[in-house]
């Protein structure tokens, strides 16, 4: 990404790098210290946000984006700002909250690179009455580390001991990313929305965008009519999986450490040209493609659904955007001609949009969804534990494992995970997987943001939140208390897939749920399958790693919806202008 450097002036103050070593009394000399300049001209207003000092032992990189749950995480610290001037100083020192190392006591006198970063914050004033600072999405999908408009500072390998002082000037801005329309196509098209309901929620222009795959032979077929399906899962800063031209022959291999697999680039080339190849060859469904770009202020995207946090995305995206769409683009408009399909958030999406608007939709491929019994929300029974952090007997506490491979071996524990984004951000703010379920799930709190399922520090749960969870977003919960009402409208839509070692302990939900599904009455017809050995993200292919099935849903997915429509389509309707 381009970045903007900063007048001779900003270069100097970056220049001055870190002071050295200075003698201070011995009651400071036991923590480092940073302090931070936001330069004159950078801004011209107070900012507010959430400042971040990264710490690297890898000395020609950049500290910034090397923080992880792998054990080969660089370090980084955490403070809030607001109303910080230009030309003021703000610090960061021991107090800070960190990880893996919760406190600036604990770094160990060595070598480093280190950088800072300022993830900025905007008011919100929402029609709920609450006015809260949060991260606005810029177009680059809630990723703090490339959001337009952030400020850092140049990476600075140093020498720290435990009486440093860090000085450091953020000279650096994120430049704004080009438009997302340069990437149209004859085939792929970009739509951009305001939502109304979403702009009254917020207190401030909100806007759904999209992209949509149009299918061949659209422009040839002007009376054609076409099925709409949804490619749910996070922000698309293109259209996933699609290329319209072979595989760079030049392209450099690089290595997957997910998939233990050299050239994974080229992996991908090749099947996205494959999909372009299929997609206007002979014999391939002729439907609309859709994946929309939906982030809400907390994270990359909304779930799809309505929340007390987040505001109406559900109803904006079902009545605001997939209208548009389909006004546009020729769609046929009605639930029979509507299916979903995703992995992980977008498993878990698909699953919802299906329940929670039953007749909008015929179907749902629900791939490695993210947790949809909370009695398994990874490795916690969030009604039943006391501390979500550990297992706890009168003598014994055992961590809880956060991540697996397909062999069980642990990578990182729950604890962990929660406290990188604890670091990262207070509030729910951090931009990741444990906070933003914290956005959609939670009620509101006392202070505006999503009330805590648990204490982030201890892992303690709060029952109280719990239940609001459950009744609300708990799919399992909700598909046996509502079956009555709900089982006749979903009868055959659901598919349900997951690798029975998901990295994220996610099968575990979904063996509770395909305990209901084969013994509901009225009966179900789901179908529930698992990936021998397989981690996340299986999504249903026995003949394929995960490496390339996920590469290939629409393969999957498109010949099924034309069966469900073909089986369902109420009498007189079009099954056969797009057919062709």
């Amino acid at each position: 990404m381009p970045l903007h450097r900063y007048s001779p002036a900003g270069r100097a103050l970056a220049a001055l790098g870190l002071l050295a070593t200075l003698a201070l009394p011995a009651a400071l000399s036991a923590q480092p210290r940073a302090t931070i300049t936001l330069p004159n001209g950078r801004v011209t207003a107070p900012v507010h946000g959430r400042l971040l000092l990264y710490v690297s032992t890898d000395t020609t990189g950049t500290p910034r984006t090397q923080v992880s749950d792998n054990v080969a995480s660089a370090q980084v610290y955490g403070v809030d700002v607001t109303d910080w001037a230009p030309g003021t100083t703000r610090g960061v020192d021991a107090e800070a909250f960190g990880y893996p190392m919760v406190s600036l006591r604990e770094l160990k006198p060595g070598r480093y690179r280190v950088q800072v970063l300022l993830n900025r914050y905007e008011r919100f004033t929402r029609s709920d009455g609450h006015t809260v600072l949060l991260p606005p999405d810029r177009g680059e999908g809630q990723q703090m580390n490339a959001k337009p408009g952030n400020l850092f500072s140049a990476p600075m390998t140093v020498t720290i001991t435990g009486s440093s002082r860090l000085q450091f000037a953020l000279t650096e801005e994120i430049a704004t990313l080009p438009e997302p329309t340069r990437l149209e196509t004859t085939y792929i098209k970009y739509v951009k929305i305001r939502s109304e309901r979403l702009s009254r929620f917020w207190g401030t222009d909100m806007y759904l965008a999209a992209w949509v795959t149009l299918p061949e032979g659209y422009e040839t077929h002007p009376q054609a009519r076409y099925p709409l399906v949804i490619n749910h899962g996070h922000f698309p800063s293109a259209p996933s999986g699609w290329r319209e031209t072979p595989p760079d022959a030049n392209l450099a291999p690089d290595y997957s450490s997910r998939f233990n697999l050299s050239g994974y680039n080229r992996i991908q080339q090749e099947l996205g040209y494959d999909l372009y190849k299929t997609w206007t060859g002979p014999g391939f469904p002729r439907m609309l493609l859709v994946e929309i770009q939906h982030p809400t202020p907390y994270y990359d995207d909304s779930y799809a659904v309505n929340s007390a946090n987040n505001g109406p995305y559900g109803d904006a995206i079902m009545y605001e955007l997939i209208p548009e769409i389909e006004k546009r683009f020729r769609g046929l408009g009605a639930g029979w001609a509507r299916f979903a399909y995703g992995g992980s958030t977008g498993g878990w999406e698909s699953l919802a949009v299906q329940m929670f608007y039953p007749e909008e939709f015929n179907g749902a491929w629900v791939a490695c969804p993210d947790p949809i019994d909370f009695r398994h929300y990874t490795v916690v029974d969030i009604y039943k534990d006391r501390n979500a952090y550990y297992t706890e007997g009168p003598f014994k506490r055992t961590p809880r494992p956060g991540t697996r491979n397909y062999l069980g071996h642990v990578a990182t524990t729950l604890e962990q995970m929660n406290h990188r984004e604890l670091a990262l951000g207070t509030k729910s703010r951090s931009g990741d997987q444990y906070d933003v379920w914290e956005s959609v799930y939670s009620p509101v709190g006392a202070d505006g943001y999503p009330q805590p399922i648990w204490n982030r520090r201890t892992g303690v749960i709060d029952t109280t939140v719990a239940a609001y969870w459950r009744d609300h977003y708990d799919l399992s919960y909700i598909l046996k208390r509502d079956w009555a009402t709900l089982g006749p409208k979903l009868r055959g839509k659901l598919r349900l897939y997951v690798g029975d070692m998901d990295n994220y302990y996610l099968n575990n939900a979904v063996y509770e749920v395909e305990k209901f599904l084969r013994a509901a009455t009225p009966p179900s017809d789901a179908v529930v399958d698992y990936g021998d050995r397989d981690e996340h993200c299986w999504n249903g292919d026995h003949t394929r790693s995960n490496a390339y099935s996920r590469l290939r849903y629409p393969q999957m997915v498109f010949p099924w919806a034309v069966e469900r429509i073909l089986l369902t389509a109420p009498p007189g309707a079009d099954v056969r202008s797009w057919r062709y």
